[in-house]
């Protein structure tokens, strides 16, 4: 639909096997057409079949990650953020602010603001922030 979809993601989906935030009406779409033509389930973006579990699609992500995909290493750095790792959060999103993802600027000024991981560092917050909103 090419919607442009709100950071909010109880209203959309990534999907492991490309990066691509999917609103829940496209998915929604996409297994009705399915289940009416008798389809297996496949990404509504690109098409791959869906994983069949959670560690699958975690291997499925860590591929993506391997292969630079600055929105699945911004989405590993939330995992890990959530775990409370946040010494491989910061990892993942620097990688992924090298890369340009604007989410991951903003997730590393929340890290300097609250001093989880680093130290407090008002001037990098400050800087995190303004590239999360320049880009």
């Amino acid at each position: 639909c090419c919607l442009p979809l709100l950071i909010d993601p109880k209203k959309s989906l990534m999907m492991p096997c490309c990066s691509k935030r999917i609103c829940y009406g496209c998915v929604h779409a996409n297994q009705m057409r399915e289940k009416e033509g008798n389809l297996q389930q496949k990404c509504p973006f690109c098409r791959h079949p869906l994983p069949k579990s959670q560690e699958q699609a975690k291997m499925i992500m860590m591929e993506r990650v391997a292969a630079n995909d600055p929105v699945a290493m911004c989405q590993m750095g939330s995992v890990r953020f959530n775990e409370g790792d946040y010494n491989t959060a910061f990892e993942y999103w620097t990688k992924a602010t090298g890369l340009g993802d604007v989410g991951s600027h903003y997730n590393l000024s929340l890290l300097y603001m609250n001093g989880l991981g680093v130290e407090k560092d008002k001037k990098k917050e400050v800087y995190h922030l303004e590239e999360a909103a320049i880009c």
